[in-house]
């Protein structure tokens, strides 16, 4: 009896897939729930898995595309799993080297090449030695080896470039990559797309992680890192700037009373955009934890599309390659980005002194036709102020004395 694997669908609007890579190969035996191979929608890259175990038969090829249900491929489930093969490797036969013969006509290209004087000659032949037994020794050049070589009269030292081939490396496009293009394209296109830039000490968060970081560790199973103090900050931030946590629906103007957060992963197969959901209730241990799981989903190729979808806002982190600053483009239909980037000690003014401080610039790209001038740069200050002072998180950004004074 055969088992039908079948394209499963990725999404509701999602009708025919790329066949990217097969792992096995046709004929090969397979386990039930073993992966068989990898496929390519527009928006995310799924798994087809075994369904019973037995012998495949390859249908589709690989860079095919597929309707979404088609067949893939078939397994024969009667086949019986191979007997395991027992092989062991004979040990490989040394040859003494007193049984080594060396001829004139079978030297190696380097003693051909090696000029040899008389006198050494001599005494390689008195000694028993070959020419190819002394190059065998001579594994290492040294400074000196060099200077003997220039100040020979004789000498000729060469040093041509060598030259390469000049060869194009052509692939299709994949249609995940097709798809961010064409996104991009859009938002340039079809938005009115200005960015805001800030500046924020980063040294009391340092501190805050540098302290707890260990204990962090232990109790939850993953690192303290700095994407969930953004996240916090942007949550308690979108709430009191409406009109960045919102979007454009036809002639209607959408606003969000929660905080649904897309963070930008670099994955193997492009960039993906896991979404955090009600950020604004989680805790930063919990948004933390929320954060690992969907990067690490994303760069395994194993998360669904609808936890890449209805995201409110998104933040993207540069800096993790070395960017000092950027433009990050919207997400679209979502109204403004967070652009993070790389942490350095520059020199700053505090209290009327220069003092050196680990800073980092902030970038928000929003569309301006939604989210008016003092909005984004409100938005960004209020960020700014959260990170610069992280114990007002747990008050939803108000100062902790004065909530306690006047409550």
């Amino acid at each position: 009896m055969s088992v039908e694997i079948k394209i499963p669908s990725p999404g509701e609007s999602i009708t025919e897939v790329v066949l990217a890579t097969w792992f096995v190969d046709e004929g090969d035996y397979v386990k039930k729930n073993q992966d068989l191979a990898e496929v390519e929608s527009d928006k995310a890259t799924l798994t087809l898995t075994a369904d019973a175990s037995g012998t495949i038969s390859l249908k589709i090829s690989e860079g095919e595309t597929i309707n979404v249900g088609a067949i893939a491929a078939l397994i024969d489930d009667t086949a019986e799993a191979p007997a395991q093969d027992e092989k062991t490797e004979e040990p490989k036969k040394e040859t003494p080297a007193k049984e080594i013969k060396e001829t004139p006509n079978e030297t190696n290209k380097d003693a051909r090449d090696v000029k040899i004087t008389p006198l050494a000659k001599k005494m390689l032949d008195e000694k028993g030695l070959s020419v190819d037994a002394l190059l065998d020794k001579l594994h290492r050049i040294t400074s000196k080896d060099v200077d003997t070589l220039m100040n020979m009269p004789d000498a000729v030292v060469t040093n041509k470039p060598t030259h390469q081939p000049r060869n194009e490396d052509r692939k299709k496009l994949t249609p995940l990559r097709k798809k961010l293009s064409e996104r991009l394209v859009h938002v340039k296109n079809q938005t009115a797309m200005l960015t805001t830039f800030n500046e924020v000490n980063m040294q009391p968060v340092m501190e805050l992680r540098n302290k707890y970081k260990n204990e962090f560790a232990e109790k939850f199973g993953v690192k303290l890192g700095f994407m969930s103090f953004f996240a916090k900050a942007a949550a308690i931030s979108l709430g009191k700037f409406q009109s960045i946590n919102s979007m454009i629906d036809g002639e209607e103007l959408v606003s969000f009373n929660y905080a649904d957060i897309g963070i930008a992963v670099q994955t193997p197969k492009g960039l993906m955009v896991p979404v955090i959901r009600d950020v604004d209730k989680l805790s930063l241990a919990q948004t933390e934890l929320e954060i690992a799981r969907m990067a690490q989903k994303a760069r395994d190729a194993k998360i669904s599309l609808e936890e890449m979808s209805g995201g409110t806002f998104t933040i993207t982190n540069g800096g993790v390659f070395g960017s000092l600053l950027s433009t990050p483009i919207i997400n679209p239909p979502q109204a403004a980005i967070l652009g993070m980037h790389n942490i350095l000690d520059r020199p700053v003014a505090e209290n009327g002194q220069v003092v050196i401080r680990p800073m980092m610039y902030l970038a928000l790209s929003y569309d301006h036709r939604i989210v008016d001038g003092k909005d984004s740069v409100g938005f960004l200050l209020n960020i700014k102020e959260l990170i610069e002072n992280p114990g007002r998180m747990l008050f939803n950004g108000k100062n902790p004395l004065e909530q306690f004074i006047l409550g």
